[in-house]
Parts: C-alpha cells; structure tokens; sequence
C-alpha cells in the first residue's frame, strides 16, 4: 500500500462530497501518473487556501476517463474510483503546521517556504512514514474533533490558471490588472501604505529585530512619527551584496534585520499595480538565487486575487524557483488582527509565526 497526495480546493471538496465521495478526478496530464496507483492505496485529502488535511480516500479500481461533471469549475478527466474512510468538514481539519516536526517535506526544507513544493501537484507519491503521520492525526481527529477558524474567502479559493501546450500554468490577467504605466505609479495611498509599513516596523522592533524601510519613504510620516526615526531603524545596510542587489534591496518596503541577516522583507502594495513590488522581489531572487530571504507581499484583502494572478505571471513563474514558491500573501486584516491578537507577547513571537499569518501564492493543481 502506498500514500497519495490528493489536492483539492473548499469548493472541490464540497462538490466531490456532494457527489458521493467515490471518484476522484486529476488533469489530463496526470494520466500517466495514474497508472501507478494500485487497489488499496491510500489518497491523503488536503485542502488548498485553507493548508488543512481533511480526509482519507482508499483506491479501489483501475483509472479510467471520463467527462461527466462532478466539478464545475474543472473536468479532472482522468479519475479514480474510491472508497472514503475518513472525511471531515474543513473547519474541522488538521493544520498542516501541526506536523512541522514530523513531515519530511518540514524537516528536510532549503528555506523556510521550501515545504510547499510538496503541495503543488496531484497525485504525488508520499512517504510511508509521512502519509502514517497524517493517517493517525486525521483519525484521531475524527474522534477527538477540533473546530478551527476558517476565511469563507479562502475556502472559496477557485484556480486563476489554464494550462497551455507546454503543461505550464499561465494565468489569464485582467485589463485592470495589467501593470500600470510608470507616470501612474506614484498614485499609492500614502496613508494606508504608511500605516502598514509604521505597522510592519514596529512589530519588528517589538520583536527584537532591527529594521529598515525603504530609503525614498524615509521622510514619510505615520502618526506624528518619521518613519526613518522608528525604534531599531538602522541607518545603513550591511555591505554584504554587490552595488546592484544593495540598491535593490535599499528599495524594499520593510526589512527585519538580525545582524548581517535579513530575516524577511516585506513588499506593501495597496492601490498601486502590485508588479513593481513584484519586480523588486523577482531582481533579488535572480541576483542572490541561494539567499533565501522569506518575502512577503502585503495588500488589502480584496486584492488578494490580483497579487496570485500577477505572481503567477510567466515572468515570474520562470525564475528558480518561481517566485511563488518563496513569496507569500499577508492581508492588511490579518495582519492588524493577529497583532491585536498577541498584544503584550509580541516580544516573546518568532518570525515563524508569519508563516501562520501569511498564505502561499502557488496555484491550485484541483
């Protein structure tokens, strides 16, 4: 018996359970893959958006094509017969963070987003001894339940892309989401933008770090603080790079600095077109491809479409590794949230926790 990833968003899920629960569905280009899965192997359910395991499905026939609609959104011509042996509702899955101790894809990370390379595709092989892990959790999740929060808005996640000739995913953007031209790049909101960045500086400072914000936002003003003054701000950079990287990363939004160490940088883009942050952080992977600083891009969250379609561009997609594997998505609402949340312990947080905070931008594979 072998253990199978098998990806789905909230609104597959629901659909694949309205169905009956006994066919699963994959891309045409799956198919071969398909042929490698045996009667009684074992699909470990994992909901997209919302990084929660939900259920557990046993193989029980030989693949086979068909078109017949299960998934509205999606054919999944290539499919599965199966038999649920466990399936939970999404508010009451299994975080895939709770596991940050036991899963290989945790344990044997480059970086501190390297894990979700693992949650790209469907099906992928998994480990016995990972698939044993989330196997015994979802059970005893079963008998011991626990309610989490969960965003309507990410259970609600569809996939932004269609796959071309060449397998690969190419996103379909928006007139309004096209990249504006430059005169019209200066039509940021200086007060929204300015409170997150004051906002992102002080919770570094909170937490230890020193911090630096982006050179030309150094006189901007937030609450009757010059943003260039802020506790912990540093005066200059470590010369640790080559002109061309310092001067791209003098231009980053906000910066949490340990020593010579950038801990994480922040891009905030909030009406402006989200691509010149982007850019920034596509020029810092490709001139320090081993960096591996965590990036975040952090906007409003009704533009969190926009950010997943712009940093799943072609542009970006084709760098190693894509910039969506090591750029993740902050919403001003959760972030605000999340430091009401912790108040006085701030000083006690690790940087992990953003991780928590924060959503990863790769596209759904179902």
């Amino acid at each position: 018996m072998n253990y199978w990833l098998d990806l789905f968003t909230g609104v597959s899920w629901d659909e694949f359970r309205k169905a009956g629960s006994n066919v699963t569905g994959f891309r045409e280009s799956r198919w071969n893959t398909l042929q490698k899965i045996k009667n009684g192997d074992i699909f470990l359910c994992y909901l997209t958006g919302v990084s929660r395991f939900v259920g557990l499905l046993q193989v029980t026939g030989k693949p086979f094509k068909d078109n017949t609609p299960i998934w509205k959104d999606q054919v999944f011509p290539c499919r599965l017969p199966v038999k649920p042996l466990l399936v939970l509702d999404p508010e009451f899955g299994i975080s895939v963070h709770d596991f940050r101790d036991r899963l290989s894809c945790f344990i044997n990370a480059s970086s501190q987003h390297a894990w979700t390379g693992a949650f790209r595709g469907s099906p992928s092989k998994w480990s016995a001894s990972d698939g044993k892990a989330v196997t015994d959790d979802l059970r005893d999740a079963q008998q011991n339940p626990r309610k989490l929060p969960t965003d309507p808005r990410k259970l609600a996640r569809k996939p932004r892309a269609f796959f071309g000739k060449d397998k690969k995913a190419v996103t379909i953007p928006d007139d309004d989401e096209l990249p504006l031209p430059q005169k019209s790049a200066v039509t940021t909101s200086p007060t929204e933008h300015t409170e997150i960045q004051a906002l992102l500086l002080r919770l570094g400072a909170d937490m230890g770090f020193d911090v630096w914000v982006a050179r030309n936002d150094r006189g901007r003003i937030c609450n009757g603080t010059t943003l260039g003054d802020m506790p912990k701000m540093k005066e200059s950079l470590p010369l640790q790079f080559d002109d061309a990287t310092n001067r791209t990363i003098e231009l980053i939004d906000v910066l949490w600095l340990k020593g010579n160490s950038i801990v994480a940088a922040f891009e905030v883009e909030s009406t402006t077109s989200i691509y010149s942050g982007l850019l920034r952080m596509s020029d810092l992977t490709a001139m320090q491809p081993n960096l591996n600083i965590p990036l975040y891009l952090v906007a409003p969250d009704d533009r969190r479409d926009k950010v997943f379609s712009e940093i799943n561009r072609p542009t970006f997609s084709h760098l190693n590794p894509p910039l969506s594997d090591s750029c993740r998505f902050i919403a001003f609402s959760e972030l605000k949230q999340k430091i009401k949340d912790v108040g006085a312990y701030l000083r006690f947080m690790k940087p992990e926790f953003l991780e928590e905070l924060s959503e990863e931008c790769t596209l759904d594979d179902d």
